[in-house]
Order: C-alpha cells, then sequence, then structure tokens
C-alpha cells in the first residue's frame, strides 16, 4: 500500500469564516496542476473542503474542451471565488461579482464570499495595500464575506478587519516563492492586534508556503488556517505533497495548543537526576 493510499484522520476540530463553517483548516487553489485529474486527486487528498477558483483567469476549460468545475466535488466542496490577476480596486469588485453571479447559478453556497486580492505590480505580486482596502470598503458594502489576502503588516491587517473583512490573510511571503513565513513577527503582531478582543477572528496565511513545514510552522505560531496553492501543485509529487501538507497542518494546529517547552542556551537532561547509582567503590 503507497502511502497516499493511507487514510488520514480528520484530528483537529474545523473552524468558522462569516457564515460559513469549515472543517479542514487547510484551503488550496486549483491553478498550476498539469491536468485536472491530478487536481482532482490532490484537491481530495488534502482534506480541504474549501477550495480557490480564480474566475479572472483561471483555466476553467482544457484543451479538451473539459470544465474544470466537473473535476470538483460541489457536493462536499465549497467554491472560494479569487480575484487573482486584478491589479486596481475597479477590476477586483468586477471580478467578484462575475464570481458570485457565476456559483449562484451552480447553487454553490460560496457565492456569498470571495476571496480579495488586489496586486500592486507583476514583479512581487504584493498587494496594492490602498486599492485592497477600497475594494474590501466596496465588496462589504455589496453584501460579500470578504476573505482579503494582504501584506503581513499589523497596521494594514488591522484596517481590513475594521473595514469588515471576515477573515484577513497575511502572506508569509511572495505568491509562488516557496519562502515560507519569513517574519513570524509581524504574524505574531498580526494575530494579537486582529484577536484582541475577538479571539475567534479568523486568521490564515495565505502564500509563500514551500512544503510541509512551513504549513505547521504557520499553525504552530497559532493562526487558524494556511491557504496554499503553488507548493502542491508543482511539487514533483504533487499527490504526495497534498497528504503531507494535510497532516502538517493537524500537527501545527496540535502542537499550538500543545505548549512547548521553552528554547534553552544550554542541554537539559531529560532523565531525572535523583536516585543516580553511584559507581561501585573499589576495595
Amino acid at each position: 500500500m503507497s502511502m497516499i493510499d493511507l487514510p488520514v484522520p480528520q484530528t483537529v476540530p474545523g473552524f468558522r469564516v462569516g457564515t460559513h463553517d469549515i472543517a479542514s483548516r487547510l484551503i488550496v487553489g486549483t491553478g498550476k496542476y498539469a491536468t485536472f485529474e491530478e487536481m482532482r486527486d490532490c484537491l481530495e487528498l488534502s482534506g480541504a473542503d474549501v477550495v480557490t477558483v480564480a474566475v479572472r483567469r483561471e483555466r476553467l476549460v482544457d484543451k479538451e474542451g473539459r470544465n474544470i468545475l466537473d473535476f470538483i466535488d460541489l457536493a462536499r466542496t465549497t467554491i472560494l471565488p479569487n480575484t487573482a490577476g486584478c491589479f486596481t480596486a475597479e477590476d477586483a469588485v468586477r471580478t467578484a461579482r462575475l464570481g458570485r453571479e457565476i456559483l449562484e447559478g451552480l447553487e454553490n453556497p460560496g457565492a456569498s464570499w470571495v476571496k480579495l486580492e488586489v496586486l500592486g505590480d507583476k514583479k512581487t505580486l504584493l498587494p496594492d495595500p490602498i486599492a485592497t482596502v477600497e475594494a474590501t470598503r466596496q465588496l462589504v458594502k455589496d453584501g460579500f464575506e470578504v476573505l482579503v489576502y494582504t501584506t503581513d503588516d499589523p497596521i494594514t491587517a488591522k484596517r481590513l478587519k475594521d473595514e469588515g473583512a471576515v477573515s484577513v490573510m497575511p502572506a508569509g511571503s511572495p505568491i509562488g516563492s516557496g519562502q515560507g513565513v519569513l517574519n513570524p513577527n509581524n504574524i505574531r503582531i498580526c494575530l494579537e492586534y486582529l484577536k484582541e478582543n475577538d479571539p475567534d477572528y479568523p486568521v490564515i496565511v495565505d502564500a509563500g508556503v514551500g512544503t510541509a513545514s512551513d504549513v505547521a510552522f504557520a499553525m504552530e505560531l497559532g493562526c487558524d488556517g494556511v491557504l496554499l496553492n503553488t507548493a502542491i501543485a508543482s511539487a514533483t509529487d504533487a499527490r504526495r505533497m497534498a497528504v503531507a501538507m494535510r497532516l502538517a497542518c493537524q500537527a501545527g494546529y496540535l502542537a499550538s495548543g500543545a505548549g512547548r517547552i521553552p528554547r534553552k542556551m544550554y542541554a537539559t537532561a531529560s532523565s531525572p537526576e535523583a536516585g543516580i547509582i553511584s559507581p561501585a567503590v573499589r576495595g
């Protein structure tokens, strides 16, 4: 039996984002896979019950005329429409409304929310903070539940929450870079600011993770979830990586609540020193 054939139990509780109850704390994307079949397998192996679809630029139909939605189990999966590829607030709002219209036609509950991205440039794919705040404001007024991709700047994160975002999603590092969480201190401050007087407010690390240890680390920091795509889709063995990410998310969540030992400069013996048998005394 190969590793990816092994059953992977769900060992941690889900969480709530706006009006949505999410069973898995790992949210995955649908882009960059070699085939729709590989994407379908990875979505299942990851255990994710929420998947993102980029409304503006997603390859909805492949060269054989097959629709990506035919490879997503819509009976168990909620789609989170994504405004990836938008560089202005106006374009992001328009794309979000298009995604809502598509999902309403499918009667998918994802019609009520959007993953907001308003990018600043094509080189870094970092968000434009001013345009992101403006788009958040407009979409909230338009009735959307906004999950917003942002930098790890705590002040911007707090501003986005104040504008009504149901989840603020700071980047671990630039999209697709695989660098992991570059600035854990900023993520910690984001968590402090966003959860102050609101401990259940969901904070999700979005972008930059490269492997399972990055996911575990983000969860150990106290984040509620991790959103990723490239780390699975571009792995040499995407299916195996999907399982690894699933397990890492669970392990990181459990470790976060377990209370790690403090870091120390020097060693501490793991065996008790009391009652040590003295060396035999020679006569």
